[in-house]
């Protein structure tokens, strides 16, 4: 083999040497991505023309997120707001027109304590998708609804379900979850009157020293479907 041929081969060794290493950073660059942003990822790039446009958009989402400067809730702080989304969702049972607008309001304010911008809402989504991915998805519809709430288009059912979207995200940015995963319905004023406690009947010359608790099954059959507690994280 002439010295010639030997200078080739090693030149294409080391070619293919570097393709291969070029292809390798990509596939753990995209890798990376995909493990950041997680369904961001997939929507971004079904929006762009092409995947290596998508994936310079993230990596532009990281630099300006780099930029921020992020402050963890004080004890205190993430103690008035887990206060202030429980009043909120008691007050959905009279005003769920009103209580999407203060919830919207709320989750704004906890997004500026915490650092990222609450200009335009595009950008406020870029910022936040690159630590909090995976519940901007009930960001965007919970925004969605607040806008058709505000033209009047949305019902009861909207605007119970837009509140549980901005409780993902704002349990998210707690860093826990504020109260438990309810949201209490309208009540019908007609079925009020099932609220009220139904007396307890004993036999005569009976006493009963402890109050024996239903089991579940009586429970149940005893329950109305208003006054059932609803799970809305269920539906």
């Amino acid at each position: 083999m002439s010295p010639t041929q030997v200078i080739v081969i090693v030149l294409v060794v080391l070619v293919v040497v570097a393709a291969l290493a070029v292809v390798g950073r990509q596939v753990a660059r995209r890798r990376a991505l995909r493990s950041r942003f997680g369904p961001e990822y997939d929507r971004v790039v079904a929006e762009r023309d092409s995947r290596a446009d998508a994936e310079r958009e993230l990596r532009d989402r990281e630099r300006r997120h780099a930029e921020l400067t992020l402050t963890p809730l004080t004890p205190e702080s993430r103690a008035r707001y887990a206060a202030a989304w429980e009043e909120l969702q008691v007050r959905f049972v009279d005003s769920p027109a009103e209580t999407v607008s203060d919830a919207d309001e709320l989750v704004g304010r906890l997004v500026a304590e915490r650092g990222y911008p609450t200009g335009d809402f595009s950008d406020q989504i870029a910022h936040l998708s690159v630590e909090h991915a995976r519940t901007l998805s009930h960001y965007r519809d919970a925004h969605e609804i607040r806008l058709r709430n505000e033209r009047g288009e949305a019902g009861t059912e909207e605007l119970r379900q837009a509140v549980v979207h901005y409780r993902a995200l704002f349990a998210d940015l707690l860093g826990a979850d504020p109260v438990a995963a309810r949201v209490p319905e309208q009540r019908d004023p007609d079925q009020q009157h099932l609220d009220q406690p139904r007396p307890e009947h004993g036999r005569p010359g009976q006493h009963h020293p402890e109050q024996r608790q239903p089991d579940s099954a009586s429970r149940e059959a005893e329950q109305t479907p208003v006054d059932r507690p609803h799970d809305v994280t269920s539906r």
